[in-house]
């Protein structure tokens, strides 16, 4: 005989448990406020309300970035090409950096910025869309950040100790925290997807980074965290002064072949222009030379800057002369990083598609890419 009891308390369980699956599965769906599928572009966010197409593509994939750090990018999501409009014809800011320091008092205002004015940069960066990639990656065409984003270098020149220092605590060597690295380090952790990219650019006759530990041991600090160091000259020598050959491979060879005694084995495969100085008629020893044995390649040369570069797929793009953007001074002057982040729309800047295996970009702009710059990437207009 059935116990009715124990037959209504099963029956009573069975419904409970089927009801809090339904409302488990369901029972949200159609809540826009509730739902935030990071793997699809929609115009519905997260808190309730709906955004525009630009704003969406500059928003999605928020936490889609920090969980795709060490997936493989077949993993990466497919996307609206309607919301995203990715443009990887678009022009990119390579920014240069000089001098950081903690309250301005006098001197130079166009090459200085502030430690706090730093950090809320960083913030209006990448609050804006913005993520930062490599120079190598730039130089190489190997952008892989979220759809929706802007990519953006970040060079910095002269290794002055605003930019990086180390400090001794407890016997042990660390990054200054009030320090443009330290900013980023810290800025990082709490925006994984913000990336920690920069290239510095040395005079290694002069004293780089000076504080706490060796040369080498700065250096080292540096590479080991994935930022690259390019060459400046040894001693800060104006280009446009020189008059001989010998001259500019003593400086810019003599550069490379002290970062070999320092860090052995290490290549420059950037310069930057000390003063935006070009050599008259000697143009080629900027790019390659050799001094006392010690042979040089310098891929890419930064200039002083004044405007964003082109992508390194456009016909426009020559790395032997990229153009850069000064960073906002003390002072603003036109020109700078927030004058641009002003004055260039989104239409006119390189919005990644996602994947780093395609190139794609609206159908008025198939004519602005040079196809043998792809690489063995797809093209794909829309």
């Amino acid at each position: 005989m059935i116990n009715k009891t124990k037959f209504f308390n099963f029956s009573l369980f069975v419904l409970i448990t089927l009801s809090l699956l339904f409302s488990g599965c369901g029972g949200k769906a159609g809540n826009g406020a509730e739902m935030h599928d990071t793997g699809r572009n929609n115009t519905q966010i997260s808190d309730g309300g709906t955004e525009n197409a630009d704003e969406t593509a500059n928003r999605q994939n928020t936490d889609a970035e920090s969980s795709d750090v060490g997936k493989p990018q077949s993993s990466k999501p497919d996307i609206d090409l309607t919301v995203v409009k990715p443009n990887e014809s678009g022009k990119i800011m390579v920014v240069m950096f000089h001098n950081f320091i903690e309250k301005y008092q006098k001197g130079d205002k166009e090459y200085t910025t502030t430690f706090e004015a730093f950090r809320s940069l960083l913030q209006t960066l990448y609050d804006s869309g913005y993520r930062l990639v490599g120079l190598k990656d730039y130089l190489e065409d190997n952008i892989d950040v979220s759809a929706g984003r802007i990519p953006m270098v970040f060079t910095f020149d002269d290794g002055t100790p605003g930019q990086f220092n180390l400090v001794e605590n407890n016997g042990k060597l660390s990054v200054n925290s009030r320090s443009a690295v330290g900013i980023m380090e810290e800025f990082n952790r709490a925006h994984r997807g913000f990336g920690l990219e920069g290239t510095f650019v040395v005079n290694l006759g002069d004293q780089a980074f000076s504080g706490s530990g060796t040369l080498p041991e700065r250096l080292e600090y540096l590479i080991g965290e994935g930022f690259e160091i390019g060459n400046h000259t040894y001693s800060h020598v104006n280009l446009k002064k020189t008059r001989s050959a010998d001259e500019i491979q003593k400086e810019i060879g003599g550069n490379q072949k002290k970062m070999y005694e320092l860090v052995p084995g290490y290549e420059f495969i950037s310069f930057s222009l000390p003063n935006g100085g070009h050599p008259e008629n000697l143009e080629q020893y900027v790019a390659r030379g050799e001094y006392e044995g010690i042979g040089y390649n310098n891929r890419i040369i930064v200039e002083v800057g004044w405007d964003p570069a082109p992508s390194p797929v456009s016909t426009k793009f020559d790395p032997l002369s990229t153009h850069r953007v000064r960073a906002p001074g003390i002072s603003p002057v036109d020109s700078d990083l927030a004058w641009w982040l002003k004055k260039l729309t989104r239409d006119e800047q390189y919005v990644s598609d996602g994947n780093p295996d395609t190139i794609t970009v609206p159908g008025s702009n198939e004519t602005d890419v040079d196809p043998s710059k792809l690489n063995g990437k797809k093209l794909i207009v829309y």
